[in-house]
């Protein structure tokens, strides 16, 4: 691991306010229980990178749970996010933390959604145990990440109300999944440069823009996927200018035959999230063959990803919630291990890439 100069000396004795038991519950347990499948991802990373992408993901996943409270009102869960990225950022204030527990964990079903939102304190704990860098790059992921949730917030009518509102452009589209993900590949790069010795050599301003694109390939994925449940929210993420050329509206898309009306539009988006994809490939390319972890954590979403996509565009009804394009448990399980004997040759990295893109185009022809 690199070390940022002085930080190396005092982090051990920052590190040992924190328990053991209390790290390992919440890199551990309580990871695994709210990180669903991008635990697998956290788990084949060299060790060093994962407390602070561990964390940061903790920290985004409880504000995700604040922002998706529907029985809340948005005003107010814009409140509560504001307050937790406060506290993220170095306000400490008890009774925000006191208040957000009490707001939103009571309102959880899940009880692993409970614990996350209990565990806040410790947290930021945790969060003030980092070196200087890493704290300062957690902060600014889960800074921007809030942003983007603040954007869905106050963008989006309530949940509730029966209303329907579509982003107006495809910038729009594009600023909203660099704050929902673009920015995570910066961080990624950021973290990955500064803990392995082996990526010292990285054009940082470059990977950094790949990073951005793969973030971005990713949430265009789910954002088609997951269209017809989110359009039954009131939320429209296919910009109003891309859909007026094709004669529709938002609120067409939630009528019968609309998978096949969009049918162009849901083509042209995917030929964009594809060049993404592209970038992606090149940015786990750079990755030293050697670093076999780490070109995993980096292959494993692209592959899934892509799966994704040849499903969405097979899919006839790919607007209707109940026939959503979600690749199996047994698909993913083939996926990692089918990858794991091949992940340090970029020869056939490439070409397994390449035939998944290639065949995702056929079906668009």
């Amino acid at each position: 691991m690199c070390h940022r100069g002085s930080t190396a000396s005092i982090t051990p004795i920052l590190q040992s306010s924190m328990p053991d038991t209390q790290r390992a519950f919440l890199l551990g347990e309580l990871l695994k229980n709210v990180s669903r499948s991008f635990y697998l991802t956290l788990r084949v990373l060299p060790a060093g990178l994962r407390e602070p992408i561990g964390l940061a993901y903790l920290l985004a996943r409880a504000a995700d749970t604040i922002a998706d409270t529907s029985v809340i009102p948005p005003e107010h869960r814009v409140e509560l996010l504001l307050s937790l990225r406060a506290q993220v950022n170095g306000v400490a204030d008890q009774s925000r933390l006191a208040r957000i527990e009490s707001d939103v964990a009571g309102q959880q079903a899940d009880s692993h959604e409970h614990a996350l939102l209990a565990s806040i304190k410790p947290m930021l704990a945790l969060l003030d145990a980092l070196d200087d860098g890493d704290r300062a790059a957690v902060r600014h992921i889960v800074t921007t990440l809030t942003k983007g949730m603040e954007f869905d917030l106050r963008t989006f009518p309530d949940e509730r109300s029966g209303r329907l509102a579509a982003l107006d452009t495809a910038d729009e589209l594009d600023h909203y999944t660099y704050l929902v993900a673009g920015c995570v590949g910066e961080f990624w790069t950021t973290i990955t440069h500064a803990h392995r010795p082996e990526v010292q050599h990285w054009d940082l301003a470059r990977m950094s823009q790949r990073g951005v694109r793969f973030g971005k390939a990713l949430q265009l994925t789910n954002i088609l996927r997951d269209c017809g449940k989110d359009l039954r929210i009131g939320r429209c993420y296919v910009p109003a200018e891309l859909l007026e050329p094709l004669g529709l509206r938002a609120e067409d898309l939630l009528q019968p035959g609309a998978s096949r009306d969009a049918k162009p539009l849901l083509f042209d988006l995917v030929r964009r999230t594809l060049d993404h994809y592209r970038e992606a490939a090149d940015y786990t390319l750079a990755i030293p063959r050697r670093c076999v972890r780490l070109r995993l954590a980096c292959l494993w979403p692209i592959l899934i990803g892509l799966e994704t996509l040849l499903l969405l565009v097979r899919n006839d009804a790919w607007l209707d919630p109940a026939r959503a394009s979600k690749i199996s448990r047994n698909d993913v399980y083939r996926l990692t291990a089918l990858s794991l004997p091949v992940a340090g040759s970029n020869s056939v990295v490439r070409g397994w890439i390449g035939r998944l893109i290639a065949r995702v185009e056929a079906q668009m022809h």
